[in-house]
């Protein structure tokens, strides 16, 4: 299989990146992605994210075996192994992944759709503390949370902002989604909530005119905002490929245990 595959090589702009893929570009012979059976990333975690949503874009998505060439790389594989590249992406372990699209309407009226693989987050704007009606599978959960923010993580975007939000640390393959707050103000005490990925998760903005809200799909951001719809898109799955004995689901049970 190793030798049937056809791999493509996409590199960052980044000088580390760029240094990296001189050295592999002779190390394998590489087709067009639009060929390609699996895409070689090299940079580090947002490379990867801005890859993947290109993938998406254009409805042409492909397995990404990604080698880590940028600054954290929690999505990557390390990059320095003897073993020819071919044969560690044929042995490597696939991980689907389902994305998140969030549908946002501005105060305007305006309509956007857009994929998130981390989370989903929306921001107040403004010095003003933000205030949301929170609606899970059409049943208001919460009249009003105010402070800074909410946001929905995926499992594998648990470990990063939401993580940094003191929301829980998912499991891969739970099927689960981290509903956090963001500095909440009121309830105080509100640590946020984990509801399955079958869910659907509504968020209005109260008092929209002197509290903006700003929604914000991974790198994709809505600005004042009145009305934000959130689901797993289901149809839409991203593999991602990593080496044995080093899976995504090894690193983000690891997480657990830091210290």
């Amino acid at each position: 299989m190793a030798e049937t595959m056809k791999l493509a090589l996409v590199v960052s702009d980044s000088l580390q990146a760029q240094a990296g893929a001189a050295a592999l570009r002779h190390a394998h012979e590489w087709v067009d992605p639009k060929a390609a059976d699996v895409l070689v990333v090299l940079g580090g975690d947002g490379f990867l994210l801005h890859v993947l949503h290109e993938m998406l874009a254009r409805n042409q998505v492909k397995p990404c075996y990604g080698l880590n060439l940028g600054t954290v790389g929690f999505l990557m594989n390390g990059q320095h192994d003897e073993m020819p590249i071919a044969r560690r992406v044929a042995e490597a372990h696939r991980v689907p992944i389902h994305p998140l699209e969030m549908r946002a309407i501005t105060q305007g009226g305006a309509e956007f759709s857009y994929y998130a693989i981390n989370e989903v987050s929306l921001l107040r704007e403004t010095r003003q503390t933000a205030k949301l009606e929170v609606t899970v599978n059409g049943q208001v959960r919460m009249e009003e949370l105010a402070g800074d923010g909410v946001l929905v993580a995926t499992s594998i975007g648990s470990t990063a902002y939401n993580l940094s939000a003191n929301g829980p640390i998912l499991p891969l393959g739970a099927r689960m989604l981290a509903l956090t707050p963001i500095s909440p103000f009121r309830p105080r005490r509100w640590k946020g909530a984990i509801i399955p990925e079958s869910a659907v998760i509504e968020f209005r903005v109260r008092e929209a005119a002197k509290r903006p809200v700003a929604a914000v799909a991974d790198q994709k951001e809505v600005r004042d905002v009145k009305h934000v719809h959130i689901s797993a898109a289901c149809d839409k799955e991203l593999t991602l490929l990593f080496d044995p004995g080093y899976t995504l689901e090894e690193r983000i049970f690891a997480e657990q245990f830091q210290v």
